[in-house]
């Protein structure tokens, strides 16, 4: 991003992709209910390399809440924190009235929390309607055995849950691929599967890491209806990463600000706009 293109963003209005989440019609303002996600004073190093140094934010419920920040700023790892991939040195995080320091990533899948991943992880030779299958692991009763040998309750179970798969294909609008290898797909498909993964554990907060990463103009407004109506017709809480300044704006109740692994913003999208501190992180002057 270069200095004029970050000022523009940050103080003006928005233009390009930033438009595209305005075409995506976004639904009236949200009403947030109260702080599903704390994270408290969070600090984590590896080695002598300071990630985060403090991090306090909450995320309430119902509200699309973003990260953003320069390359290196720690949001991943803050997402990494909250998903239990890392274990901070300090802090903690409080998800809907329990505190916890440690906890693995399984844990905290299965307390609800769901995410998505800026390097796309999926299984490239498995079909469309598999990959998002796997996202419901957590969620059947039947063992191993019984899945392979599809005994009665478990082939009844696995009904069941891929006619929920189902309706997450037609909501993301990838039936005529549904049983595509997803190795062949154009990128910005593959990422509405990883999308659909997440959405079929049923989570109660969805951390979007850069869902619109190398997306075209298109695309990224297909992913801005997709993330709006996600958090509308699911319930979703959404935790943002983002690095289309435009779109951030647009679709987001509320943004923090990391800088170097610290918190420099924090508050709505016009705070954040005006935050002298915030513009000179991205133009790399001061004013």
């Amino acid at each position: 991003m270069t200095a004029t293109t970050a000022y523009a963003t940050l103080t003006a209005d928005n233009h390009g992709t930033g438009q595209a989440a305005n075409d995506a019609a976004a639904p009236a303002a949200r009403v947030a209910g109260p702080v599903v996600l704390d994270v408290r004073n969070i600090s984590l190093a590896f080695g002598g390399v300071k990630a985060l140094t403090d991090i306090s934010f909450d995320v309430r419920e119902h509200e699309i809440r973003a990260i953003i920040g320069p390359n290196g700023a720690g949001k991943s790892s803050m997402l990494n924190c909250i998903n239990g991939v890392y274990t901070p040195q300090q802090g903690s995080i409080t998800f809907r009235g329990k505190t916890f320091s440690h906890m693995n990533s399984r844990q905290v899948a299965e307390m609800g929390i769901a995410r998505t991943f800026q390097n796309l992880a999926l299984f490239k030779g498995m079909s469309v309607i598999d990959n998002i299958m796997t996202g419901r692991n957590l969620k059947m009763k039947s063992n191993i055995f019984q899945q392979a040998w599809r005994l009665g309750a478990a082939e009844r179970e696995e009904m069941q849950h891929r006619e929920f798969v189902e309706h997450i294909i037609d909501f993301l609008e990838i039936q005529a691929w549904r049983k595509t290898p997803v190795g062949r797909l154009p990128y910005g498909l593959q990422k509405r599967v990883d999308l659909g993964r997440a959405l079929a554990m049923e989570p109660q907060v969805l951390l979007l890491d850069e869902p619109m990463a190398g997306m075209n103009v298109e695309e990224k407004q297909d992913m801005c209806r997709f993330v709006l109506d996600v958090n509308e017709e699911f319930g979703s809480t959404i935790v943002l990463i983002e690095h289309d300044m435009g779109v951030v704006m647009d679709i987001s109740d509320r943004v923090v600000v990391l800088d170097y692994g610290k918190k420099i913003g924090d508050g709505t999208p016009d705070e954040v706009r005006r935050n002298e501190d915030v513009i000179s992180a991205y133009l790399g002057t001061s004013h």
